[in-house]
């Protein structure tokens, strides 16, 4: 069975406060100086859902790049701090440069750069709010959603980061009629729990059913992952499909071929008496309306064929016919 490790919200705070970024938070996104604030937030997204340890796990690597990329993110999304950043007051890590220390060693005790007393303190920001980055796990994680007033955005706290269940996938045949009329078939998950499938009318080989919240559990409170069915739809030894018509070939005989007659059809909604007109041949086809899948009709392609034995009368006669010269490959 798949396990999924689930994501540790101690670690990430941890994780995130202790990572060192070794380059240029720019490069460590991807992304211009000039870049855009969805820009950055776009390139982060790709990068955290990348190397997310839930998805990655046991992965050092990753976990070290996911880190890095938060770190950079945490920086850049803060309009103080990438304002300070590009300023040169602050290093990648968020911390004051060597050359500024005495600066921020006053303002911290709440001295303005130039030695006037600033009773408001520090220009540096406070705590790191943890909303924006919540926001973007609800979106490839799965987490609950926003609850937003009318007078500005109120974040759900506690639930923020609920992962959703990994997807488990599975492949399943099923017969040409029943995928064309549709049927229900009882299945064994993964778990050893038994559902019974619908299979919709008109099943495609090769289509894909989703079973919603089927798949493995989701950690922390998010909803199960779901159960994708990969079906294979049998050949059936008459019937063809092509879009949503049908065709076959139906044998008849020399005689009904001349003479007409009418004879039992089968289509896949049953068996239907069809007539067949006089001085039929090979590879006429007849249509039987709304004998299809859903709105499609069946093509009843004709093939005449003579008895394994011929018997004496039928050579006698073709032998004084008065087309016996007759050559079918001339026209």
């Amino acid at each position: 069975m798949l396990m999924r490790k689930p994501f540790n919200l101690g670690w990430f705070v941890e994780g995130v406060a202790a990572a060192t970024v070794a380059k240029d938070p720019y490069q460590t996104l991807g992304v211009a100086r000039t870049a855009t604030d969805d820009e950055i937030r776009s390139a982060y997204r790709k990068l955290a859902k990348k190397h997310h340890p839930d998805l990655n796990p046991g992965d050092k690597s990753a976990e070290d790049r996911f880190k890095a990329a938060t770190a950079a993110y945490e920086l850049l999304d803060d309009p103080k701090k990438r304002g300070r950043y590009d300023a040169g007051e602050i290093d990648a890590s968020g911390q004051p440069r060597m050359d500024r220390q005495f600066e921020w060693s006053q303002a911290a005790q709440g001295y303005g750069p130039r030695g006037a007393f600033n009773p408001g303190g520090p220009t540096a920001t406070g705590p790191q709010d943890f909303e924006d980055i919540g926001d973007i796990f609800h979106e490839f994680l799965g987490g609950y959603r926003s609850a937003r007033g009318k007078a500005g955005q109120q974040q759900t706290r506690g639930a923020r980061f609920a992962v959703k269940g990994a997807d488990v996938k599975y492949t399943m045949d099923v017969d040409f009629l029943d995928a064309a009329l549709g049927t229900k078939k009882r299945v064994t998950m993964h778990d050893g729990r038994v559902l019974d499938i619908t299979i919709p009318k008109g099943l495609k080989d090769a289509q894909t059913l989703r079973l919603k919240g089927q798949g493995l559990a989701g950690g922390f409170g998010g909803e199960a992952g779901d159960a994708l069915v990969e079906m294979h739809v049998r050949s059936h030894p008459m019937f063809k499909r092509e879009g949503d018509d049908i065709k076959i070939e139906l044998p008849v005989s020399l005689r009904e071929a001349v003479l007409g007659a009418k004879v039992d059809v089968p289509t896949i909604h049953g068996p239907v008496q069809v007539t067949i007109p006089k001085h039929s041949n090979t590879g006429l086809t007849l249509r039987l309306k709304g004998k299809g899948i859903d709105d499609g009709d069946q093509f009843v392609t004709l093939k005449v064929v003579l008895p394994k034995t011929i018997d004496r009368e039928l050579e006698q006669f073709l032998a004084r016919w008065m087309y016996a010269d007759y050559d079918p490959r001339k026209g």
